[in-house]
């Protein structure tokens, strides 16, 4: 796989970087959750709410599965809270030495 990094001059926003990798590997994660916990593509989609199609293209990684919809497998396999604590910032050293930025409206 390429990653192409383009940086645009203007405003140092980067463009084109592509998270394919680590969204498969989020997906993988999530269908292992469902395996360990024993439970059936059907049995997570209709916890969820959503159609078997949409939780396979959740445990692939799609990145055009809605977010929502992500919450909802999480919370179907009993972990949205794991996934929320993890990227709580104040669970981090850089977020807890810069805790006081979290008080802010925007970033500067």
């Amino acid at each position: 796989m390429t990653v192409i990094l383009v940086i645009d001059s203007e405003e140092g926003v980067m463009a084109g970087y592509h998270i394919e990798r680590q969204m498969a590997e989020f997906g993988a994660h999530i269908r292992g959750w469902r395996l360990v916990l024993n439970l059936t593509a059907q049995q997570v989609s209709e916890r969820a709410d959503i159609t078997r199609d949409t939780l396979r293209r959740v445990e692939k990684g799609d990145p055009g599965v809605g977010f929502g919809n992500v919450a909802q497998v999480l919370r179907a396999l009993g972990i949205l809270d794991i996934a929320v604590h993890a990227v709580d910032p104040l669970e981090s050293d850089v977020g807890r030495l810069r805790a006081g930025n979290l008080t802010r409206k925007r970033a500067r």
